[in-house]
Protein backbone atom coordinates (compact mmCIF):
# COMPACT_ATOMS: atom_id res chain seq x y z
CA UNK A 1 0.00 0.00 0.00
CA UNK A 2 1.30 3.60 -1.25
CA UNK A 3 2.00 5.57 2.51
CA UNK A 4 -0.18 8.29 1.32
CA UNK A 5 -3.24 6.19 0.76
CA UNK A 6 -2.56 4.62 3.94
CA UNK A 7 -1.54 7.84 5.97
CA UNK A 8 -4.79 9.30 4.53
CA UNK A 9 -6.88 6.41 6.00
CA UNK A 10 -5.79 7.08 9.16
CA UNK A 11 -7.74 9.40 12.13
CA UNK A 12 -5.10 11.18 12.96
CA UNK A 13 -6.83 12.50 15.99
CA UNK A 14 -7.80 9.33 17.61
CA UNK A 15 -4.01 8.16 17.59
CA UNK A 16 -2.79 11.46 19.08
CA UNK A 17 -5.93 11.13 21.78
CA UNK A 18 -4.73 7.54 22.53
CA UNK A 19 -1.22 8.31 23.12
CA UNK A 20 -2.29 11.00 25.51
CA UNK A 21 -4.43 9.04 27.71
CA UNK A 22 -1.67 5.91 27.51
CA UNK A 23 1.26 8.46 28.49
CA UNK A 24 -1.19 9.90 31.27
CA UNK A 25 -0.15 7.58 33.98
CA UNK A 26 3.25 6.47 33.01
CA UNK A 27 6.17 8.55 32.56
CA UNK A 28 6.90 5.99 29.60
CA UNK A 29 6.76 7.79 25.54
CA UNK A 30 4.99 5.91 23.06
CA UNK A 31 5.77 7.25 19.50
CA UNK A 32 4.28 5.92 16.13
CA UNK A 33 5.79 6.45 12.81
CA UNK A 34 5.12 5.62 9.68
CA UNK A 35 7.72 4.91 6.77
CA UNK A 36 7.50 5.89 3.07
CA UNK A 37 9.79 3.53 2.15
CA UNK A 38 9.78 -0.09 1.55
CA UNK A 39 11.84 -2.05 4.28
CA UNK A 40 13.11 -5.75 4.23
CA UNK A 41 12.90 -6.34 7.76
CA UNK A 42 10.34 -4.20 10.01
CA UNK A 43 12.24 -4.44 13.33
CA UNK A 44 15.45 -3.58 11.83
CA UNK A 45 14.52 -0.81 10.54
CA UNK A 46 12.37 0.34 13.71
CA UNK A 47 15.20 -0.60 15.76
CA UNK A 48 17.30 1.92 13.43
CA UNK A 49 14.54 4.92 13.27
CA UNK A 50 14.10 4.44 17.60
CA UNK A 51 18.06 5.28 17.28
CA UNK A 52 17.15 8.13 14.55
CA UNK A 53 14.54 9.49 16.62
CA UNK A 54 16.26 9.42 19.73
CA UNK A 55 14.10 7.51 21.99
CA UNK A 56 16.63 5.64 23.47
CA UNK A 57 17.69 8.91 25.77
CA UNK A 58 14.52 9.17 27.55
CA UNK A 59 15.85 9.34 31.09
CA UNK A 60 13.81 5.84 32.22
CA UNK A 61 14.90 4.22 28.79
CA UNK A 62 10.95 3.53 29.09
CA UNK A 63 10.24 4.27 25.43
CA UNK A 64 8.44 2.91 22.58
CA UNK A 65 7.85 3.05 18.49
CA UNK A 66 5.13 1.56 17.14
CA UNK A 67 6.93 2.00 13.30
CA UNK A 68 4.82 1.23 10.12
CA UNK A 69 6.15 0.58 6.28
CA UNK A 70 2.93 0.01 4.33
CA UNK A 71 4.75 -0.01 1.12
CA UNK A 72 5.60 -3.54 2.37
CA UNK A 73 3.19 -4.22 4.64
CA UNK A 74 4.62 -4.77 7.35
CA UNK A 75 4.90 -3.06 11.16
CA UNK A 76 7.10 -3.51 14.19
CA UNK A 77 6.72 -2.46 17.65
CA UNK A 78 10.11 -2.06 19.70
CA UNK A 79 10.85 -0.84 23.31
CA UNK A 80 13.72 0.09 25.22
CA UNK A 81 15.78 -1.95 27.15
CA UNK A 82 14.09 -0.91 30.64
CA UNK A 83 10.48 -1.90 28.78
CA UNK A 84 11.35 -5.13 27.41
CA UNK A 85 13.26 -6.50 30.67
CA UNK A 86 10.05 -5.40 32.30
CA UNK A 87 7.53 -6.54 29.96
CA UNK A 88 9.04 -9.55 28.32
CA UNK A 89 8.35 -11.39 25.13
CA UNK A 90 4.85 -12.54 25.27
CA UNK A 91 3.78 -8.53 25.70
CA UNK A 92 5.32 -7.59 22.14
CA UNK A 93 4.03 -10.75 20.82
CA UNK A 94 0.32 -10.18 22.24
CA UNK A 95 0.59 -6.22 20.70
CA UNK A 96 1.43 -7.53 17.45
CA UNK A 97 -0.52 -10.13 17.06
CA UNK A 98 -3.49 -8.05 17.88
CA UNK A 99 -2.30 -5.41 15.69
CA UNK A 100 -2.24 -8.07 13.03
CA UNK A 101 -5.86 -9.08 13.41
CA UNK A 102 -6.92 -5.31 12.51
CA UNK A 103 -4.91 -4.28 10.21
CA UNK A 104 -5.58 -7.58 8.06
CA UNK A 105 -9.44 -6.13 8.48
CA UNK A 106 -8.23 -3.18 7.09
CA UNK A 107 -8.81 -1.10 10.58
CA UNK A 108 -5.36 0.74 10.45
CA UNK A 109 -6.28 3.31 13.30
CA UNK A 110 -8.04 0.86 15.16
CA UNK A 111 -4.95 -1.25 15.34
CA UNK A 112 -3.01 1.57 15.90
CA UNK A 113 -5.19 2.64 19.20
CA UNK A 114 -5.25 -0.65 20.43
CA UNK A 115 -1.84 -1.24 20.42
CA UNK A 116 -0.98 2.35 21.94
CA UNK A 117 -3.91 1.39 24.50
CA UNK A 118 -2.08 -2.03 25.37
CA UNK A 119 1.30 -0.68 25.68
CA UNK A 120 -0.30 2.55 28.09
CA UNK A 121 -1.28 -0.15 30.03
CA UNK A 122 1.86 -1.83 30.43
CA UNK A 123 3.75 1.26 31.02
CA UNK A 124 1.36 2.41 33.48
CA UNK A 125 2.10 -0.82 35.79
CA UNK A 126 5.88 -1.10 34.87
CA UNK A 127 6.36 2.67 34.98
CA UNK A 128 3.97 4.87 37.01
CA UNK A 129 3.93 8.34 37.21
CA UNK A 130 5.57 9.22 40.23
CA UNK A 131 2.80 11.90 42.65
Amino acid sequence: MHPEHFLSRLQHDQIMEAIHRAERDTTGKIHVFVSHQIVADALIAAQQRFETMKIHELPHHNGILIFVAPRSQSFAVVGDQAVHDRVGDAAWQEVAKNMTHHFRQSQYTTGIVSAIEQLGELLAVHFPKQA
